[in-house]
């Protein structure tokens, strides 16, 4: 696969594409030096929109941070000065909360990464620089652990079916960062995994599979006006065919499909090694008629810029995202791929509460969400979430 991979990858860079125009048969890409089009769409014409305040009123539900995974039916939040794991329902009641920081067997150091199985009703939390997730039941009480093959460093993984998660392990990449910019070499292991990217087992931990993505060797570390520091994106993302996965190193998003198998799905040029300024390309994200893209610039010594495009997957044409929703006037929104803690056709967006009451006070907002506005205090209450459902065309 690997071999078929290059070749494929190969001839996709060796392109020269004058038209701006997308073929159906052409691998989808975008062009870092282009300048696209904006175009103003209506969310409620692509998707089902819902605002939801969650509720707060007890002492045991009251948070720090934002939402941290979202189902069909439960909105999953990691307190983080707490620790705990908030569960509330979609219209946003409270469900159920449990605390299991420590240092014990069955603890927890940190929930710093937490998925939900809603059909198991298990709640999956892996604390930074760990090599291991605990599972507990939604109300805390604890089932088991499974033991990742090394320690995992800012982990991003996702659900691949129900009885495997698909581990991204950035160790490799992380160590030869801080190596570059220490005196100290750093080990984290003894011997890495074969693979940035594989599968383990539900039940108990066991690697399944290795997912061997084409990948080159590029320093992917920058200097801003702070110093040293590592440029963000997100590796894996769901889909509605199975899950995105990424190495920016290539410029390549990958679809690893249901049956296991490995795609390209979208790609960006110039490649990463020929951008100046420095261009990378975030994770994919599909949903309804359009595909969502975004590209980050970093130019030494400033802070990085972000753009967000879209592409009608009809047409093949791109544009620069303005998403615009008509209860909240003057209100642009963007869609950024790298929200990756989702059902596959979701998304939602924090809606400030103080940017909100203002602009009720200023009779900028209509239909449900004038309604909740009105009855919140700033002074009391946390951010409205507004859901995005996306229909399918």
């Amino acid at each position: 696969m690997r071999i078929v991979l290059y070749l494929f990858l190969l001839s996709i860079f060796s392109m020269s594409c004058s038209s701006n125009k997308q073929s159906h048969g052409e691998l989808p890409y975008i062009d870092a030096q282009k300048d696209y089009p904006e175009k103003e769409i209506n969310l409620t014409g692509i998707a089902d929109i819902s605002y939801v305040r969650l509720n707060t009123d007890s002492a045991d539900f009251i948070y720090k941070g934002t939402i941290n995974y979202v189902t069909q039916n439960t909105i999953v939040v990691a307190d983080r000065s707490s620790n705990s794991v908030l569960l509330f329902a979609k219209d946003g009641s409270p469900k159920s909360r449990f605390n299991r920081r420590g240092q014990g067997p069955e603890e927890y150091t940190d929930a710093a990464f937490v998925m939900y199985d809603e059909t198991a009703d298990e709640v999956y939390v892996s604390p930074d620089f760990s090599d291991y997730i605990n599972v507990y039941s939604a109300s805390g009480q604890y089932k088991r652990k499974l033991t990742l093959p090394q320690r995992n460093i800012n982990g991003q993984m996702a659900f691949f079916d129900d009885q495997s998660i698909l581990v991204y392990d950035n160790t490799n990449l992380w160590q030869s960062i801080v190596n570059g910019y220490s005196n100290e070499k750093m080990t984290f292991t003894e011997q890495s995994a074969d693979s940035s990217f594989y599968l383990i087992s539900c039940a108990d931990g066991t690697v399944l599979e290795y997912v061997d993505l084409p990948r080159n060797n590029i320093d992917l570390s920058y200097r801003d006006h702070t110093g040293f520091g590592q440029i963000g994106y997100a590796r894996v993302r769901k889909s509605p065919d199975g899950l995105f996965l990424y190495n920016p190193e290539n410029d390549t998003v990958f679809l690893y499909t249901k049956d296991k198998s490995l795609i390209p799905f979208m790609h960006k040029k110039p490649l990463l090694s020929d951008s100046n300024p420095l261009a990378v390309m975030d994770i994919c994200m599909a949903a309804g008629g359009f595909q969502f893209i975004s590209l980050s610039f970093y130019r030494e010594n400033e802070s990085p810029s972000e753009k967000y495009y879209m592409r009608d997957k009809e047409t093949g044409e791109i544009f620069r995202q303005k998403f615009i929703l008509p209860d909240y006037k003057e209100k642009v929104f963007y869609f950024n791929p790298r929200l990756s803690n989702y059902y596959e056709n979701g998304y939602h967006f924090e809606l400030d509460i103080f940017e909100l009451k203002e602009a009720y006070r200023e009779n900028g907002l209509s239909g449900k969400l004038k309604e909740l506005a009105s009855t919140l205090n700033e002074e009391e209450d946390s951010n409205v979430f507004m859901f995005v459902d996306f229909r399918e065309l």
